[in-house]
Protein backbone atom coordinates (compact mmCIF):
# COMPACT_ATOMS: atom_id res chain seq x y z
CA UNK A 1 0.00 0.00 0.00
CA UNK A 2 2.63 2.11 0.90
CA UNK A 3 4.12 1.85 -2.16
CA UNK A 4 1.66 2.26 -4.49
CA UNK A 5 0.88 5.72 -2.80
CA UNK A 6 4.32 6.43 -3.42
CA UNK A 7 4.40 5.78 -6.96
CA UNK A 8 1.22 7.68 -7.43
CA UNK A 9 2.74 11.14 -5.59
CA UNK A 10 6.03 10.50 -7.76
CA UNK A 11 3.74 10.54 -10.69
CA UNK A 12 1.96 12.83 -10.25
CA UNK A 13 4.75 15.25 -9.37
CA UNK A 14 6.42 14.04 -12.12
CA UNK A 15 3.67 14.45 -14.74
CA UNK A 16 3.09 17.78 -13.36
CA UNK A 17 6.62 19.21 -13.98
CA UNK A 18 6.14 17.57 -17.17
CA UNK A 19 2.98 18.80 -18.81
CA UNK A 20 2.04 21.33 -16.36
CA UNK A 21 5.99 23.46 -16.58
CA UNK A 22 7.96 22.11 -18.66
CA UNK A 23 5.86 21.76 -21.94
CA UNK A 24 4.02 25.06 -21.85
CA UNK A 25 7.79 26.62 -21.49
CA UNK A 26 9.24 25.33 -24.22
CA UNK A 27 6.16 25.74 -26.39
CA UNK A 28 5.80 29.22 -25.60
CA UNK A 29 9.75 29.71 -26.06
CA UNK A 30 9.54 28.17 -29.61
CA UNK A 31 6.70 30.02 -30.85
CA UNK A 32 8.51 33.35 -29.64
CA UNK A 33 11.44 32.32 -31.41
CA UNK A 34 9.76 30.91 -34.45
CA UNK A 35 6.22 32.84 -34.87
CA UNK A 36 7.03 36.07 -32.43
CA UNK A 37 4.04 38.57 -34.43
CA UNK A 38 1.54 35.12 -34.36
CA UNK A 39 2.72 34.09 -30.70
CA UNK A 40 1.91 38.10 -29.54
CA UNK A 41 -1.45 38.25 -31.18
CA UNK A 42 -0.78 39.44 -34.57
CA UNK A 43 -0.89 42.72 -33.35
CA UNK A 44 -1.13 46.04 -36.45
CA UNK A 45 0.77 48.64 -35.13
CA UNK A 46 0.42 52.67 -36.14
CA UNK A 47 3.18 54.68 -36.30
CA UNK A 48 2.78 58.38 -35.37
CA UNK A 49 5.47 61.04 -36.42
CA UNK A 50 7.65 61.04 -33.53
CA UNK A 51 7.80 57.14 -34.46
CA UNK A 52 6.05 56.16 -31.35
CA UNK A 53 3.97 53.10 -32.13
CA UNK A 54 0.56 52.28 -31.08
CA UNK A 55 -1.57 48.97 -31.05
CA UNK A 56 -4.69 50.30 -33.15
CA UNK A 57 -5.56 46.24 -33.99
CA UNK A 58 -4.94 42.66 -34.53
CA UNK A 59 -4.73 40.89 -38.23
CA UNK A 60 -6.63 38.03 -36.19
CA UNK A 61 -9.67 40.41 -34.56
CA UNK A 62 -11.87 42.78 -36.53
CA UNK A 63 -13.92 45.75 -35.92
CA UNK A 64 -16.49 47.93 -36.98
CA UNK A 65 -15.97 50.66 -38.98
CA UNK A 66 -18.76 53.16 -39.59
CA UNK A 67 -17.49 56.54 -41.68
CA UNK A 68 -18.81 56.59 -45.15
CA UNK A 69 -15.11 56.89 -46.16
CA UNK A 70 -14.10 53.58 -44.86
CA UNK A 71 -14.35 49.96 -45.94
CA UNK A 72 -17.21 48.39 -43.52
CA UNK A 73 -16.70 45.14 -41.87
CA UNK A 74 -19.12 42.30 -41.98
CA UNK A 75 -21.96 42.28 -39.39
CA UNK A 76 -20.83 41.24 -35.80
CA UNK A 77 -23.27 39.79 -32.99
CA UNK A 78 -20.05 39.39 -30.23
CA UNK A 79 -21.25 41.36 -27.83
CA UNK A 80 -22.05 45.06 -29.01
CA UNK A 81 -20.02 44.14 -32.09
CA UNK A 82 -17.04 42.83 -32.52
CA UNK A 83 -16.35 42.09 -28.99
CA UNK A 84 -13.52 39.44 -27.83
CA UNK A 85 -15.10 38.98 -24.33
CA UNK A 86 -18.48 37.63 -26.23
CA UNK A 87 -17.53 35.87 -28.96
CA UNK A 88 -20.52 34.28 -30.75
CA UNK A 89 -22.88 34.14 -33.71
CA UNK A 90 -26.60 35.21 -32.99
CA UNK A 91 -28.07 31.73 -33.25
CA UNK A 92 -31.17 32.53 -35.08
CA UNK A 93 -32.80 29.89 -36.78
CA UNK A 94 -33.13 31.57 -40.70
CA UNK A 95 -36.73 32.35 -40.13
CA UNK A 96 -36.25 34.35 -37.15
CA UNK A 97 -37.97 37.66 -37.28
CA UNK A 98 -35.69 39.57 -35.67
CA UNK A 99 -32.74 37.78 -37.88
CA UNK A 100 -35.04 38.40 -41.21
CA UNK A 101 -35.99 42.11 -40.19
CA UNK A 102 -32.27 42.88 -39.26
CA UNK A 103 -30.93 41.52 -42.73
CA UNK A 104 -34.19 42.89 -44.72
CA UNK A 105 -32.29 46.66 -42.95
CA UNK A 106 -28.86 45.52 -44.13
CA UNK A 107 -30.20 44.76 -47.53
CA UNK A 108 -32.29 47.95 -48.24
CA UNK A 109 -29.23 50.37 -46.81
CA UNK A 110 -26.93 48.64 -49.10
CA UNK A 111 -29.20 48.97 -52.11
CA UNK A 112 -29.38 52.53 -51.79
CA UNK A 113 -25.39 52.42 -51.06
CA UNK A 114 -25.22 50.86 -54.31
CA UNK A 115 -28.18 50.31 -56.57
CA UNK A 116 -28.15 47.68 -59.29
CA UNK A 117 -25.13 45.69 -57.81
CA UNK A 118 -25.43 42.61 -56.47
CA UNK A 119 -25.10 42.17 -52.90
CA UNK A 120 -22.57 39.43 -51.38
CA UNK A 121 -23.90 37.82 -48.64
CA UNK A 122 -20.87 38.42 -46.19
CA UNK A 123 -21.88 42.29 -45.97
CA UNK A 124 -25.55 41.22 -44.01
CA UNK A 125 -24.66 37.86 -42.72
CA UNK A 126 -22.61 37.43 -39.59
CA UNK A 127 -20.10 34.68 -38.57
CA UNK A 128 -20.03 32.19 -35.39
CA UNK A 129 -17.71 33.97 -34.29
CA UNK A 130 -18.51 37.69 -34.68
CA UNK A 131 -14.56 38.45 -34.25
CA UNK A 132 -13.98 37.97 -38.61
CA UNK A 133 -11.38 40.65 -39.83
CA UNK A 134 -11.89 40.27 -42.98
CA UNK A 135 -14.00 40.50 -46.09
CA UNK A 136 -14.80 38.90 -49.56
CA UNK A 137 -13.45 40.80 -52.75
CA UNK A 138 -17.03 40.82 -53.65
CA UNK A 139 -17.84 42.69 -50.24
CA UNK A 140 -14.43 45.31 -50.94
CA UNK A 141 -15.52 45.56 -54.56
CA UNK A 142 -19.32 46.38 -53.69
CA UNK A 143 -17.80 49.20 -51.32
CA UNK A 144 -15.65 51.01 -53.84
CA UNK A 145 -17.71 53.51 -55.18
CA UNK A 146 -18.48 54.68 -51.75
CA UNK A 147 -15.63 54.64 -50.75
CA UNK A 148 -13.83 55.89 -53.58
CA UNK A 149 -16.52 58.97 -53.94
CA UNK A 150 -15.56 60.15 -50.39
CA UNK A 151 -11.99 60.23 -50.80
CA UNK A 152 -11.74 61.53 -53.93
CA UNK A 153 -10.10 58.36 -54.99
CA UNK A 154 -10.68 57.12 -58.98
CA UNK A 155 -12.58 53.63 -58.84
CA UNK A 156 -9.47 52.21 -60.99
CA UNK A 157 -6.58 53.24 -58.02
CA UNK A 158 -8.79 52.04 -55.17
CA UNK A 159 -9.50 48.86 -56.68
CA UNK A 160 -5.77 48.52 -57.38
CA UNK A 161 -5.17 48.75 -54.15
CA UNK A 162 -8.16 46.34 -52.99
CA UNK A 163 -6.48 44.00 -55.36
CA UNK A 164 -3.14 44.54 -54.06
CA UNK A 165 -4.26 44.03 -50.11
CA UNK A 166 -6.47 40.84 -51.52
CA UNK A 167 -4.95 37.90 -49.99
CA UNK A 168 -5.44 33.99 -51.81
CA UNK A 169 -6.29 30.73 -50.60
CA UNK A 170 -3.80 29.59 -48.20
CA UNK A 171 -1.13 26.85 -50.10
CA UNK A 172 -3.29 28.20 -52.84
CA UNK A 173 -6.43 25.55 -51.87
CA UNK A 174 -7.09 26.51 -48.35
CA UNK A 175 -9.97 28.84 -47.55
CA UNK A 176 -11.10 31.61 -49.98
CA UNK A 177 -9.95 35.00 -50.85
CA UNK A 178 -10.18 37.81 -48.53
CA UNK A 179 -9.60 41.09 -47.47
CA UNK A 180 -8.26 42.71 -44.22
CA UNK A 181 -10.47 45.34 -43.54
CA UNK A 182 -8.47 47.16 -40.73
CA UNK A 183 -5.08 46.90 -43.12
CA UNK A 184 -6.83 48.42 -46.05
CA UNK A 185 -8.59 51.35 -44.08
CA UNK A 186 -4.89 52.09 -42.60
CA UNK A 187 -3.57 52.03 -45.92
CA UNK A 188 -6.02 54.04 -47.33
CA UNK A 189 -5.42 56.87 -44.80
CA UNK A 190 -1.88 56.60 -44.99
CA UNK A 191 -2.24 57.48 -48.93
CA UNK A 192 -5.41 58.72 -49.06
CA UNK A 193 -6.48 60.41 -45.87
CA UNK A 194 -9.98 61.59 -45.54
CA UNK A 195 -11.47 64.88 -43.85
CA UNK A 196 -11.43 64.64 -39.75
CA UNK A 197 -14.96 65.02 -39.61
CA UNK A 198 -15.80 62.39 -42.00
CA UNK A 199 -14.03 59.69 -39.49
CA UNK A 200 -16.20 57.42 -37.39
CA UNK A 201 -13.92 54.80 -36.27
CA UNK A 202 -15.05 52.68 -33.31
CA UNK A 203 -13.90 49.89 -30.92
CA UNK A 204 -9.94 49.86 -31.64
Amino acid sequence: MKETFRIAVLMTIITTVIFGLIYPFAVTGLAQLLFPSKANGSLIYSHASNGQATVVGSRLLGQTFTGPGYFHSRPSMAGDGYDAANSGGSNLAPTNHALLDRVKGDVEKLRAENPGAAIPVDLVTTSASGLDPDISPDAAEFQIPRVAKERGMSVTDLRALVARRTLGRQFGILGEPRVNVLELNMELDATSPVKKWQKSVVKK
